[in-house]
């Protein structure tokens, strides 16, 4: 093969590859493809069963192949709609860029219904409500332990949305000698003093939220005591991370994504 063929092919290669994300990102906003499917060869998968006092906890995990000793790890605290398609995605996401993450289904007591593709919010309020504080507590720091286990070396992030937004606050505050730093997507404020959160803070929120107001959003940053990355994002509502519905704002879920995998890299010393 001479260097024209060798040009002419390698360009249809990025050509193909551009249109294939380009397809891709028409598709967010409504469920779609994985944008790392489980098969990735980069990373591990793993259906954990983490032991508890009253049972057993389903979770969903994934590693990267190259797993160390000191390899950091996230911990997802789910949204209202469980551990669903959305989730599991965002747990491999991590994974192929080198972290170790688990996400555990906080409604495995409940025997609740899958949240893939579903728009029902009413099937899964009333098993939100029944989430208590101690118990979802001890399922999130038995998740923690299970990464802890493959690398006793690590620090460890926690992280969640919506619902699991403010469950990762209050992780920050109950597990603080667990986890490393904690990265709130959109996760409410209200009852979670900022002065008693001792782990550094990366926050994203929208503007447009009509749950959680921005303004604040704003006076609670003012009154962290620790080093804090919060960012209210202006074209942004509630859930706009969220790939698999109609909440989806791609410009604010690209930079928070950015935003919040250098925060962890940095503060959970992610090898490159």
């Amino acid at each position: 093969m001479n260097r024209r063929e060798f040009a002419s092919i390698a360009a249809g290669a990025a050509a193909t590859a551009t249109m294939q994300s380009r397809a891709l990102a028409q598709t967010l906003g409504q469920p779609h493809p994985p944008l790392v499917p489980e098969d990735d060869p980069s990373i591990t998968i793993e259906r954990a069963q983490l032991r508890r006092p009253d049972g057993i906890v389903n979770a969903y995990a994934a590693f990267p192949k190259n797993l160390r000793a000191n390899t950091p790890g996230v911990v997802i605290a789910m949204h209202l709609w469980g551990v669903d398609s959305q989730i599991r995605d965002t747990v491999r996401r991590y994974a192929k860029l080198g972290f170790s993450c688990i996400a555990p289904d906080l409604y495995s007591r409940m025997n609740g219904p899958s949240g893939d593709g579903s728009t029902d919010v009413d099937e899964f309020r009333p098993l939100a409500a029944q989430l208590q504080r101690k118990e979802y507590g001890g399922d999130m720091r038995a998740a923690a332990l299970h990464v802890l286990s493959k690398s006793p070396q690590c620090k460890l992030g926690v992280t969640g949305f919506c619902m699991g937004g403010h469950l990762a606050l209050i992780e920050a505050l109950d597990n603080s000698d667990v986890f490393d730093a904690v990265a709130p997507f959109y996760g409410a404020i209200k009852d979670i003093d900022p002065a008693e959160i001792h782990i550094p803070v990366c926050g994203s929120y929208g503007e447009k939220d009509q749950s959680i107001p921005a303004d604040d959003v704003r006076t609670w940053r003012s009154k962290l005591r620790v080093t804090n990355d919060v960012r209210v994002y202006p074209t942004a509502g509630h859930a706009f991370f969220d790939d698999t519905r109609s909440s989806y704002v791609a410009s604010a879920a690209d930079d928070a994504w950015k935003r919040t995998i250098k925060f962890f890299s940095e503060i959970l010393g992610l090898q490159k």
